[in-house]
């Protein structure tokens, strides 16, 4: 963080008693109207230390800062306002990155500190739907990002493989299931089952009771509803090893809630030994009236267990198992209520490592306005868009480049890459409405846009074609070259701020606003003309091809060399 570091370090000796380094750092800005400076601190929070007017501290404070080393250093308001040397600080930045290649904006801050990321988690016996996206790539993402950082990432796919929707499934198989066409295309014929079931028991209310009972019976062990559930589960994990490949995901662990049934029981004595559970009308309840939650339920009144009582069991085995830093689950935003009960649940038995995990919510995808409903039969398959989404894709490559040798590499990329960065440049908390001929364009703020400045940016490099001069001074002071180096420098604090907020947005919304600069830059500057800063427009763009493919990386996106 070449200017960042370059302001922390002037401002530490005068606010050491009162700012740590990383707090300074984290307060630095970067002025709306870049006329103001290249980057700004604040001095708000100083006031109360200083009992003056932010105004007068900022004013203060320049006059003790030694501005050598800055093209000029100006208070305005409350901001103390830098502005850099651009030979300097455009050579030691292209340096920087051209020396550390896909290290740049890597930190050791996670050396040995495990953090297992909770995500994707479908339900057997249902196909990937566009729904299961999201906790997907976003779970993805967050552990690319983290393991940039250096952490030890475990990924899980807490599968969705236990509850009462399998004594439906085997229901609905017992009663109206053909086995052969169950084999011929297996999770499809499970969902219109599972359909049918709901549409029945509507007029039936029956079918409710014959399917906790078969649940029940499944609970116990029983030989032949084992049989049906584990077939259910064996082919379904098949069909979803396949979507993963086309986002190349991969996991750590597919242990999912059965994996849980032999662990529950320890929780729910822990609960009644230490007073804290407390049986209500037969069920067995955590009353969580003092921390202004409802109640937490463990048992209900016919002893079947519940997600709570699971997911006590789960955050049990990840903590003795991993001794994580941090645990994180990546789950919809509808569920917040749950991971607050399951925190206060814990900490009300004593363990404080609670505090550590962390929910990491997001919003819904809608189609055409509408929520997907697995139970309403209105599914959209996530592997039909990935392979609608790949057919787009080729047709534009075949317009922008027919000659292209790996096409359909390429395709796949740029098609899946498309859908990934489509769901990931939305700020995760907020809902948004997919439409997939708008996602695969190579214009706007779009995945293949951001490839694409990658792959042009590339083609420059093979033109050129010639090794840089190490000993050069790559000094750049024209606007457009330097609205580029700054955004370059800024990527190592971007990073942080994406780990920190476990916001892949950040990223996204990164790389497209350099892919932007550098598109301008390309298109107002003669790079290749053979002058005395051809080698300092050269370093600019590869060193713009370093931080385009490394972000595009954290997001789980691959970014071909040619388009």
């Amino acid at each position: 963080m070449q200017g960042r570091q370059l302001i922390v370090d002037t401002l530490l000796p005068l606010l050491n008693e009162h700012l740590s380094a990383e707090e300074i750092e984290r307060m630095i800005e970067v002025p709306a109207n870049p006329e103001h400076g290249d980057l700004a601190f604040p001095v708000y929070t100083l006031a109360r230390t200083f009992r003056k007017a932010p105004n007068l501290i900022a004013a203060d404070l320049v006059e003790q800062i030694d501005s050598s080393k800055f093209d000029q250093v100006v208070a305005i308001g409350p901001y103390i306002n830098f502005l850099l040397d651009r030979n300097e600080a455009s050579n030691e930045t292209l340096k920087t990155i051209l020396d550390q290649g896909s290290a740049y904006g890597s930190t050791d801050i996670g050396t040995d500190k495990n953090v297992p990321i909770d995500m994707s988690s479908p339900n057997i016996a249902k196909p990937m739907s566009m729904g299961h996206l999201r906790s997907t790539v976003i779970g993805n993402s967050v552990g690319l990002i983290l393991e940039k950082l250096n952490y030890n990432v475990i990924r899980i796919n807490h599968l969705g493989d236990w509850g009462t929707q399998f004594g439906k499934l085997i229901v609905a198989y017992q009663k109206w299931g053909d086995e052969a066409a169950v084999m011929a295309d297996p999770v499809n014929e499970l969902v219109k089952l599972y359909v049918d079931f709901h549409e029945k028991a509507e007029k039936d209310p029956t079918l409710e009771d014959e399917a906790r009972a078969a649940f029940k019976k499944l609970e116990d062990g029983d030989p032949e509803m084992i049989r049906l559930w584990t077939w259910f589960k064996d082919e379904s994990l098949k069909e979803f090893t396949r979507v993963y490949e086309m986002l190349d995901v991969q996991f750590d662990s597919y242990n999912g809630e059965a994996f849980y049934n032999d662990k529950m029981q320890a929780v729910v004595d822990e609960l009644e030994e230490k007073g804290v559970s407390t049986v209500d009308n037969g069920a067995t309840i955590v009353d969580l009236e003092a921390e202004n939650l409802p109640p937490a339920l463990i048992k209900k009144s016919d002893g079947a267990t519940l997600y709570m009582t699971r997911d006590l069991a789960t955050a049990y085995y990840r903590y003795n198992t991993y001794h994580f830093d941090q645990s994180l689950y990546v789950v919809g935003n509808e569920q917040s209520n749950h991971f607050k009960q399951l925190k206060a649940v814990l900490k009300r038995l004593g363990n404080d490592w609670a505090d550590d995990m962390h929910h990491i919510p997001f919003g819904l995808i809608t189609l055409n306005g509408k929520k997907l409903s697995t139970r309403k039969g209105q599914i959209v398959l996530l592997e039909k868009v990935l392979n609608e989404a790949i057919e787009l894709a080729m047709e534009q490559i075949v317009k922008k480049n027919p000659d292209l040798e790996n096409k359909e590499e390429v395709a796949h990329q740029v098609g899946v890459g498309a859908v990934i960065f489509h769901d990931l440049k939305t700020d995760r908390l907020n809902s948004f409405d997919f439409n997939l001929e708008e996602v695969v364009q190579f214009e706007g703020e779009t995945g293949p846009y951001v490839q694409y400045t990658h792959a042009r940016a590339h083609s420059i490099l093979e033109k050129y074609n010639q090794a840089l001069d190490d000993q050069a001074a790559f000094t750049l002071d024209d606007d457009y070259a330097w609205a580029v180096i700054k955004k370059l420098d800024d990527y190592p604090a971007i990073v942080q701020q994406a780990a920190t907020r476990y916001e892949p947005s950040v990223i996204a919304k990164y790389v497209i606003q350099l892919a932007q600069l550098f598109n301008k830059y390309y298109g107002n500057t003669r790079i290749l003309d053979e002058d005395e800063a051809i080698q300092s427009r050269i370093a600019l763009v590869k060193a713009v091809t370093i931080v385009l493919k490394d972000g595009l990386g954290l997001l789980g996106i691959k970014a071909p060399n040619k388009m």
